[in-house]
């Protein structure tokens, strides 16, 4: 027999029986958080079953709803959002002739029609203006126009419900009966509502709220079919619609304790019915929302149905359909996530709901689910813990995957065959946290080096961003944030007739002596560096960090580098010169690039214009180049207007300045003498007055600076092709630069 002593030396490390229990604590230990709190999986649950919907999308119908849609191209032809209630009654009113079931709008009226004439007349009277009124003429009240509408129509008006207001929402449209506890405990509860005109809801047959339930990653994937404000039970939109375009009375909800059935503790909602449709719901009335995409939905533009004179075809689409109306116009932001889109027009969502219900084709997470996935997680986690204690890392390793596999593989079946929803995630979390704990204990014993994460991500990531993920692995998600940013953009002039006859050596150390100085300017004045393009810098500031100020920051820099290739220059026969081109605005800012590679960058319209107002820089022969957005936020510089200008793929001009000196500049007499001279030039200008602008330009040109002279000859060859060539009346003073 051996001795203890012999048996201590020997199990040095902890023996299989030691890690076997370590690895049952830790299997206990998840599955006592699994069954106190289900939703501990919920972020990666939800992405797994997000690309079940985008692999096994719900089979497609010929859908018994049609959108009308308040598309860019609808608010282009009819004019701004909102339009006059006069034109929605007229829309309301075609709709109805056509054959509309019912007609459901995601959209909140929620203040009187600012277009309608009778406030105008009223504002007149108010002011003292005598309007008398021809007795039987037209209404003068759109809201009126719009209630008659709606009154003789089957229509439902959309509201919102809200946790942001107080005020209560309209009186509910319909009863709901109920079985069971009182749902008043268990539906979703919201403080106040955005709710529609008075005059609008009497008249309206339905009511229903458009409030989605978005998850903690804003993803639109379930929807309550019932709620409550103000101690009343409001219906959603999509199943009020059903309810009128079925001619039902009511509504009523199934608990989960109604006919003695017992709720386990806990009382819940199992269903609800609309006429002669039953929706199965979850226990707070939600609806799990199962996406086809609609293929074969028909989308009217709303222009097309006030303006199409084709009825036959019209009618086809819209006759004994339920018809939405929303927008997908991106600036009435009504564009939600889902799992099977980044981005989908909310009336789109309403829609898939109406389809789903009628189609009969839900996903179900039955009562059973939960306790049978414990078990399971049970069972998968003991045959893992026996091999990892007996066997090595590799078969581990297949075991866990064979298991997992196995796992994800039941739910992919109950899911595409049964529409049933099985999370598997779990389970698979629980595996993966009881490989990883037993995996490092076996290897101890065998004296195993254990690979570490830096080793796994360092074959498909730079060094940089294997190191930012030790510190912050959020940092490896793509994506963004729209801020307000002040961009430049600069370059050398000229640059391929300077680097002419330079080989390469003396070609790098030119580009790396003028670009370290230039960077050590942008990095004191608190730049984001973007890029370096050849010879050309991209920079922006107010991203990642707020930058107080950052529009002066920037105008400052710029001065800053005008000052340092004048130092660069000093030791130079041949002088560089450069240019750059600022501006200010919205634009997206982030980790931007593909899965593989990506970097910190901006992109958007802004960035465009501040690139394109560089390159202005050429034309007009001055060094800095400013927009207006950025020279309303610094008062305090010198600027000289430089023109108006529409630039290259943007319709709307800009008006540009030259920046020339700092406050020391503006203030004094000659810079304040020049501007007001050179502003007059621009009036006459502007006016057309192109004799009286030639003047004053020929003045001008006498006394200014030579950084102004390249300017002034070019509007001196203006004046000459316009004076020879008038414009006529369509002049406007805007200058449509044909290039970059």
């Amino acid at each position: 027999m051996k001795s203890p002593v012999s048996l201590r030396r020997k199990h040095r490390f902890p023996p299989p029986a030691l890690t076997a229990l370590a690895g049952f604590c830790v299997l206990m230990m998840c599955l006592g958080f699994l069954r106190a709190d289900p939703s501990v999986t919920a972020v990666l649950s939800n992405q797994l079953f997000d690309t079940y919907q985008q692999l096994h999308p719900r089979p497609a119908t010929d859908p018994p709803v049609v959108v009308v849609d308040i598309d860019e191209t609808s608010i282009d032809r009819l004019g701004q959002w909102p339009w006059s209630r006069a034109v929605i009654a007229r829309m309301v009113n075609r709709l109805q002739l056509l054959g509309a079931a019912a007609i459901g709008f995601d959209i909140v009226f929620s203040e009187p029609d600012r277009l309608s004439p009778a406030r105008a007349v009223e504002d007149l009277r108010r002011r003292g203006v005598g309007i008398t009124l021809p007795e039987g003429g037209e209404p003068l009240d759109n809201d009126n126009i719009l209630a008659a509408a709606l009154s003789a129509s089957p229509s439902v008006l959309g509201f919102a419900l809200t946790d942001e207001s107080h005020i209560a929402p309209n009186a509910a449209k319909a009863g709901f009966a109920y079985g069971g506890s009182d749902p008043r405990f268990y539906l979703p509860p919201f403080t106040g509502a955005v709710r529609n005109i008075e005059v609008l809801h009497k008249a309206a047959p339905g009511a229903g709220f458009f409030s989605f339930s978005p998850s903690a990653d804003n993803v639109i994937r379930s929807m309550p079919l019932a709620a409550v404000a103000n101690g009343q039970i409001y219906p959603a939109l999509a199943v009020e619609s059903l309810r009128i375009a079925q001619g039902a009375q009511g509504f009523a909800l199934r608990g989960n304790d109604a006919s003695g059935e017992g709720g386990g503790g806990s009382h819940g909602m199992t269903s609800l019915r609309v006429g002669s449709l039953d929706v199965p719901t979850a226990a707070d009335g939600r609806m799990r929302l199962y996406f086809s995409g609609m293929p074969q939905m028909t989308t009217l533009s709303a222009a097309d149905l006030l303006e199409d004179t084709n009825t036959a075809r019209i009618r086809q689409a819209v006759e004994g359909r339920i018809v939405l109306v929303g927008t997908s116009a991106v600036g009435l932001r009504d564009i939600v996530a889902t799992p099977v889109a980044a981005a989908m027009p909310g009336v789109t969502v309403h829609a898939e709901i109406i389809d789903q219900i009628i189609a009969g084709a839900f996903l179900q997470e039955p009562d059973w689910a939960h306790g049978t996935l414990l078990l399971v997680t049970l069972l998968c986690g003991l045959m893992l813990i026996l091999i990892a204690t007996r066997s090595g890392a590799l078969a581990s390793a297949m075991m866990l995957a064979g298991l997992i596999t196995g796992l994800v593989a039941m739910s992919w079946i109950a899911f595409t065959r049964l529409s049933l929803i099985l999370d598997p995630v779990g389970a698979v979390v629980t595996l993966v946290i009881v490989f990883l704990l037993l995996t490092p204990l076996r290897l101890a014993l065998e004296n195993r080096e254990k690979r570490i994460v830096k080793g796994a991500f360092g074959r498909y990531l730079a060094p940089a961003l294997v190191e930012r993920l030790a510190r912050e692995p959020s940092a490896l998600e793509l994506g963004g944030e729209t801020r307000r940013l002040t961009v430049m953009f600069s370059d050398i002039r000229g640059f391929t007739t300077l680097s002419e006859g330079m080989d390469p050596q003396t070609l790098t150390s030119l580009i790396n002596s003028f670009l370290t100085p230039l960077t050590d300017v942008l990095l004191r004045r608190e730049a984001t560096i973007d890029k370096y393009i050849g010879d050309a810098i991209m920079a922006f500031w107010n991203a990642p960090l707020d930058i107080e100020g950052h529009e002066e920051k920037a105008c400052r820099a710029a001065l800053d580098m005008v000052k340092a290739v004048e130092l660069l220059n000093a030791s130079r026969q041949e002088p560089i010169r450069i240019g750059i081109g600022l501006n200010s605005g919205e634009a997206c800012v982030g980790n931007l690039g593909s899965a593989q590679r990506f970097s910190y960058s901006a992109l958007g319209d802004s960035i465009n214009l501040a690139s394109r107002i560089e390159g202005l820089t050429k034309l007009y022969g001055v060094t800095i180049a400013v927009s207006d957005f950025t020279r309303q936020a610094v008062p305090s510089l010198a600027f000289l207007e430089i023109d108006n200008v529409r630039v290259k793929g943007r319709a709307a001009p800009v008006r540009l300045y030259a920046l020339v000196g700092d406050e020391t500049v503006a203030t004094s007499q000659i810079f304040q003498a020049l501007a007001e001279r050179h502003d007059a030039f621009l009036d006459h200008y502007r006016r057309g007055d192109f004799s009286e602008a030639n003047t004053r330009l020929v003045s001008l040109r006498q006394g200014a600076p030579a950084e102004l002279q390249g300017l002034y000859a070019l509007y001196a060859q203006r004046l000459e092709e316009l004076r020879a060539y008038p414009p006529g009346q369509t002049w406007d003073g805007v200058y449509t630069a044909r290039t970059k």
